[in-house]
């Protein structure tokens, strides 16, 4: 048991946030014309792994068995896999030499759409209000996107349980749970590219005002129309997708290049909050409406109420978002400071 707290949970917990951060911050600075795109590809990417791990999980569970010694193989085995991806990927990816600028025509930052904001350490970010405006930002769009992620098969069976015999209602569900997958990937990629081109602030206002609006058709349609009820959920797992991916470029607006790695590993912990508070609204509202024998989507009425309300405070709190002044020892234009990554590879030369 041991074993696998520490090894899976602490060890591969680790490992997983060093291997999601890393590239998006590496990303962003190939291409700092682009930095929605560039996160949006490699965080759709990790969204996409789960597509991946799932059913090859199984199957090798199919393979070994599910006793002692077959977890302990299929563990094993896909340890290896990850070794070889993850040593090809360390071999192939580099951190752009400082001040890199991409090989097109280069524009001055002042004309740049969105240019980066003036470069702040991981310690001074998180002593700026803006931090914790957009933390709670991405914690309560994050919260409404479990708020259907979480119950997804159980909501649809919910909704339209007369819809098909048993059988087919399993299926419908299933499909449903891989439909909002797909739209929560793909979210990650055409939302976060689009902010580039509309700004990071309007593509909020778009997750968290539509999504409170989507919610609030969720309680008022209930299960009249169908396909209303599907583009609904759909959307709503896109912008919870995108609110992932949009997030470290808004992070880059705000604070700069310098340590926006560290600063994005920071603002994560509104992603483990969001992931704790989620379940709680709605599993517990969820348990408590069916042992009191409230049947069909009036079982989310009130959970779905809470998210239109988190979404609307998190909506209040991006506008009060403001890119903060540069510290008062750092003469604007003139910042040279650089992060630890290129202070100890220059030490190392």
């Amino acid at each position: 048991m041991w074993l696998v707290i520490l090894g899976y949970s602490v060890l591969g917990g680790i490992g997983l946030g060093i291997g999601y951060i890393s590239p998006v911050s590496t990303l962003m600075k190939w291409f700092p014309d682009k930095p929605g795109m560039a996160t949006g590809f490699a965080i759709m990417g990790f969204g996409g792994g789960a597509l991946i791990a799932s059913p090859w999980s199984s199957q090798l569970m199919k393979w070994f068995g599910t006793d002692r010694h077959g977890l302990a193989a299929t563990f094993f085995v896909m340890a290896l896999v990850y070794v070889v991806l993850m040593s090809v990927g360390v071999l192939l990816i580099r951190v752009p030499p400082h001040e890199w600028d991409p090989p097109i025509v280069r524009v001055a930052a002042s004309k740049m759409p969105h240019a980066a904001g003036p470069d702040r350490t991981a310690n001074e970010a998180i002593k700026t209000p803006q931090f914790w405006l957009l933390w709670i930002v991405l914690c309560f769009n994050v919260t409404a996107g479990i708020g259907i992620l979480e119950r997804a098969a159980p909501i649809y069976r919910d909704y339209f349980p007369h819809a098909a015999s048993p059988a087919a209602l399993t299926a419908a569900a299933a499909g449903f749970v891989a439909m909002l997958s797909l739209a929560n990937s793909l979210g990650r990629l055409l939302w976060s590219t689009a902010s580039d081109a509309v700004g990071r602030k309007n593509m909020y206002r778009l997750y968290l005002g539509v999504g409170a609006m989507l919610y609030a058709v969720l309680i008022v349609a209930q299960n009249a129309s169908k396909p209303l009820f599907l583009v609904v959920c759909i959307l709503l797992l896109s912008f919870y997708g995108a609110g992932f991916a949009t997030v470290p470029a808004y992070l880059r607006d705000l604070f700069g290049y310098l340590e926006v790695g560290a600063i994005h590993g920071r603002l994560l912990t509104a992603w483990s909050t969001a992931g704790v508070l989620g379940p709680v609204i709605v599993n517990a509202i969820a348990d408590n409406r069916i042992a009191a024998h409230v049947v069909g989507p009036e079982r989310y009425r009130w959970s779905f109420t809470i998210m239109v309300i988190l979404l609307l405070i998190g909506m209040l709190c991006n506008e009060l978002i403001r890119t903060p002044r540069p510290p008062s020892f750092v003469v604007a234009g003139m910042d040279t400071r650089k992060p630890a990554s290129v202070i100890s590879g220059e030490a190392g030369q």
